[in-house]
């Protein structure tokens, strides 16, 4: 029964994450208004937590220093994924990266079955197909199954089985330490922002004006403080519990949140498609942990 409190927490832990997750989009986008675009941008979104939790990363210094691979791999991973697929939205048209990274349960789901033995039953495969139709029906998928051909596709290809990859490798590891695991998470994803500031792409290795880099900084201090560090820790939690193909299709939420709050701010469409997109991510959210339910009132 803690177990199952335990998943019951987490669920509803990462679910949240990716509704918060799926608003980030704002802050981002009023750094390009700035003059902090592109990659410098993603910089930011990962430096600010890093400078916020500094003092912690001294307190915990030698825990981190001697966390070896079973701590710094899983986050270097995760890091390494989402800063991925950030870059990817910025190389390539939004809807590509999404599909592209929005496979992540499927990778998810398979790498589980190979590395953690998981069964993959009925419910799982009902929960993918729900997610998938929500994500296909959002995205318009008539007009076609978007194939890597560029850069930013790739990087968002790359950035669903990378995450896949951190989420079957913190699952696997005995004893998971989530505020460390979330220091590294920040620390690795500062690093590989920074190193793809380095990509031979024209504008990519422009640093901005200092002026405009510390009144973003400044401006994104309290969104990390409550929109990035604590949506990232819950995950980086949730991952150490919850099988990792369900993990990809509740962090799915990011959809639905993204979808509604671009159609209110920014007067994107939102009608019939999207609220039946919606349903059906909602859906795969809900079928595991209720048919989980019934499972155990039938006990």
């Amino acid at each position: 029964m803690y177990r199952h409190d335990h998943q019951k927490l987490a669920i509803l832990a990462v679910t949240i994450s990716g509704l918060i997750w799926g608003i980030l989009w704002m802050p981002l986008r009023a750094l390009n208004h700035n003059g902090i675009s592109g990659q410098w941008s993603v910089v930011l979104f990962y430096v600010a937590p890093f400078m916020l939790l500094f003092p912690v990363y001294l307190f915990r210094l030698r825990q981190l220093l001697q966390g070896g691979l079973s701590l710094h791999l899983p986050s270097l991973l995760a890091a390494s994924g989402l800063v991925l697929y950030a870059e990817s939205l910025i190389h390539t048209q939004v809807i590509n990266a999404m599909l592209l990274y929005y496979l992540t349960p499927l990778w998810s789901t398979l790498l589980a079955r190979y590395f953690l033995r998981e069964h993959i039953g009925l419910d799982r495969w009902i929960t993918m197909v729900l997610a998938f139709l929500g994500l296909l029906v959002i995205f318009k998928i008539d007009s076609g199954i978007p194939f890597p051909q560029n850069i930013g596709d790739w990087m968002g290809l790359a950035s669903g089985i990378i995450w896949a990859l951190a989420a079957v490798s913190i699952k696997k590891t005995d004893t998971v330490n989530t505020i460390n695991t979330t220091l590294c998470y920040f620390f690795w994803g500062s690093l590989m922002a920074l190193a793809l500031t380095q990509l031979p792409i024209k504008g990519h290795q422009d640093i901005p004006a200092w002026k405009a880099v510390y009144d973003g900084f400044t401006d994104l201090l309290p969104v990390a403080l409550l929109l990035i560090i604590p949506p990232a820790m819950a995950v980086l939690w949730g991952a150490s519990i919850l099988s990792p193909g369900i993990l990809g299709i509740l962090f799915m939420t990011e959809i639905s949140t993204g979808s509604i709050s671009a159609a209110i701010w920014s007067h994107e469409p939102f009608g019939l498609r999207e609220i039946l997109g919606i349903t059906f991510i909602s859906l795969a959210g809900l079928w595991e942990p209720l048919r989980n339910r019934q499972s155990l009132a039938d006990n």
